[in-house]
């Protein structure tokens, strides 16, 4: 058989076809799934209208799923217990107009975790917003709801509001947390910075996971020449959605106020000779063993290079203290409508 010559663009064109092929799949996915959301929404509506105050029992619901069940037989999802799902969906969420019309944007398990385990309406947003946008699999959704993600996010410490610009400012101050947790490293107690770093690296798909997703790693202690003087950033990362570099410090100690000096010189630097001409600022993050709020709070005031400080923790927990300190709902209704 005689091999067929190839033009040279031919990689390009299939390279192109392969991208709308799998974006034409993706869309058909999403369709799908908006359209048996719908579904489900419909028949817990249908179910809570014919009720009409009564109180139903098991036997009418068991009924109902045989029923559908026989009629559709190729059809997963009329157990009586899903029958039940589509009944509170609709309950909890048809007088909630910021979440009506996001369930459909994330999978039936994944709104029934949210649903389970979230009873707040600002939280299950959250939640939605997230999965959708990062792509989160169950699995990753019920670790940062284990992980307080939600609360650890709106607590988080930057300066963004006067340091970047408005079209990337929510975005950013929603890709920070307050606390990170690496509980999956082998790490005791107590240990060096190096070593902190070098678990990291080891353990890097766990180690992104845990940042939020969209980032994107680019090396570690990563050098900057300077009047040939060099310099080494811990961590550089990169987001994807940010479009914008970012540079990682590690501290195992509490957070110092002269961190963010040294910060803003890194940033300076990446600004000036890494930079690409498209990419937003480049941002910071120095991770510390623990903080004050306060002085972190001075420490940022006058800094004008967009810097976030977080604690990092090897076993999670959300100190009762700042469980008072969440924003206002207001202020939490007017960061997710802007970042959706």
């Amino acid at each position: 058989m005689v091999k067929a010559v190839l033009p040279e663009v031919y990689p390009e064109l299939l390279k192109g076809i392969k991208v709308r092929v799998r974006s034409a799949q993706y869309t058909a996915l999403h369709a799908v799934n908006r359209e048996l959301i719908g579904l489900y929404w419909d028949i817990g509506r249908m179910i809570v209208e014919q009720q009409n105050g009564d109180t139903w029992g098991k036997a009418v619901v068991e009924r109902l799923a045989a029923d559908l069940r026989d009629e559709f037989p190729g059809m997963q999802g009329f157990s009586a217990q899903n029958l039940w799902y589509m009944r509170q969906l609709y309950s909890e969420y048809c007088s909630k107009p910021n979440l009506q019309p996001l369930v459909g944007e994330i999978s039936w398990s994944k709104n029934l975790i949210i649903m389970a385990r979230c009873k707040d309406d600002l939280q299950r947003e959250f939640y939605i917003k997230m999965t959708r946008k990062f792509g989160w699999s169950k699995n990753v959704l019920i670790h940062h709801i284990e992980n307080q993600s939600y609360e650890k996010t709106l607590l988080g410490q930057t300066n963004f509001d006067k340091t970047l610009p408005d079209n990337i400012r929510s975005q950013a101050k929603l890709a920070l947390k307050d606390e990170y947790t690496f509980d999956f490293l082998e790490l005791g107690e107590e240990h060096s910075e190096r070593e902190l770093e070098r678990a990291l690296i080891g353990r890097i798909e766990h180690f992104l996971r845990e940042m939020g997703g969209n980032f994107s790693f680019l090396g570690s202690q990563y050098r900057l020449l300077v009047s040939d003087k060099e310099y080494f950033i811990d961590l550089l990362l990169f987001h994807r959605r940010l479009q914008c570099l970012v540079a990682v410090e590690l501290k195992i100690s509490e957070f110092q106020p002269e961190y963010i000096g040294k910060m803003q010189f890194y940033l300076a630097v990446l600004d000036d000779m890494v930079r690409m001409p498209h990419e937003n600022p480049s941002i910071g993050i120095i991770l510390c063993k623990t903080k004050d709020r306060i002085i972190v709070e001075y420490a940022l005031k006058n800094s004008g290079k967009p810097i976030g400080v977080g604690e990092y923790k090897i076993v999670s927990k959300l100190p009762k203290d700042l469980r008072g300190q969440l924003p206002t709902t207001e202020q939490i209704e007017v960061l997710l409508r802007d970042e959706w």
